[in-house]
């Protein structure tokens, strides 16, 4: 019986160790060709001798798939570009692009210097352009031949871009502009044949088990494991085949076995005078939208 991603080249970036490693296995699992990426980086982004790309690689052919790995640097245009050509060169093709890679550096707002914001915000949200830049300039140029393209992007954001994170200005801010990336490229790139959503997952990994050591602990009596990051990857192979025809634009919550549509900046309470306001109208009138509008949830950390 073919996987739902038989034939498919799928690249995942960031793909070593935690939810890449997870996914780059589960698509090779479905069938897929993979390209491992992965820098090869401590969880700060500061250089690791250890880099584990080769052996996720090695992985997947001890289970009979195909797979390639790549080092470079994707948040350089050069490295996205090498990124794309690696999965041309290796397989012929490019139909799946997750956007994965990221690292942290936590600092509350006043002690967070011009250096730990630029890394954060380079590696998530610069790192997630470059790669799909480069992707949707290939799948431009296939469509514009008029050969036919069914390709998928999947991006990478976090409960920390939609509700935002107390420690995490940076990283917050990145992924928050990923979800924004995400909608203008489903929106720019649908007439090539690409479809792009985003995740925000909850699982397990080395940038999360410090924050929530207690709470993400697997399970000691072999039951479910909630936060194992293999849990994300269904969805996000879903979304990367073939199968999910038509879902673009659109992001997903997954942790465990919850999957939540999130909906996003909706027009709540408005009022409309016809005319300017004075400052003490506007604040009267803003005072009564927001007492008959739903209340904001919580940031994470705040409670």
């Amino acid at each position: 019986m073919a996987g739902l991603c038989e034939g498919r080249v799928v690249v995942v970036t960031g793909a070593g160790r935690g939810l890449g490693r997870a996914h780059a296995l589960a698509f090779a699992a479905e069938g897929a060709k993979v390209v491992v990426n992965d820098l090869g980086v401590g969880l700060d982004g500061r250089p690791d001798p250890q880099s584990p790309a080769a052996q996720v690689v090695r992985e997947i052919e001890e289970l009979g798939g195909q797979a390639v790995a790549h080092g470079g640097d994707i948040a350089t245009a050069q490295g996205a570009d090498c990124l794309v050509r690696a999965a041309v060169d290796a397989f012929g093709r490019l139909d799946t692009l997750v956007n994965n890679a990221g690292f942290l550096r936590d600092r509350m707002l006043v002690n967070l210097d011009e250096g730990d914001w630029d890394a954060v915000v380079r590696v998530h949200l610069k790192g997630h352009f470059l790669p799909l830049r480069s992707a949707a300039a290939w799948w431009r140029a296939e469509a514009k031949a008029g050969r036919p393209v069914a390709a998928r992007v999947v991006n990478t954001s976090s409960g920390a871009g939609l509700l935002g994170s107390v420690g995490q200005g940076n990283y917050s801010a990145a992924k928050a502009g990923i979800l924004g990336l995400t909608l203008v490229a489903a929106a720019e790139l649908g007439r090539y044949g690409v479809q792009v959503n985003a995740i925000a997952p909850a699982a397990r990994t080395r940038m999360t088990e410090q924050t929530f050591a207690q709470a993400m602990a697997a399970p000691e009596d072999g039951g479910f494991d909630t936060m194992a990051p293999e849990n994300v990857s269904p969805l996000v192979v879903w979304l990367g085949a073939d199968a999910s025809a038509g879902v673009s634009g659109r992001v997903f919550e997954t942790e465990g076995g919850r999957i939540t549509v999130m909906e996003g900046w909706r027009p709540g309470p408005t009022a409309d005078r016809g005319a300017r306001w004075t400052p003490a109208q506007a604040g009267e009138a803003a005072v009564k939208l927001l007492a008959a509008a739903e209340p904001p949830l919580p940031v994470y950390g705040s409670q």
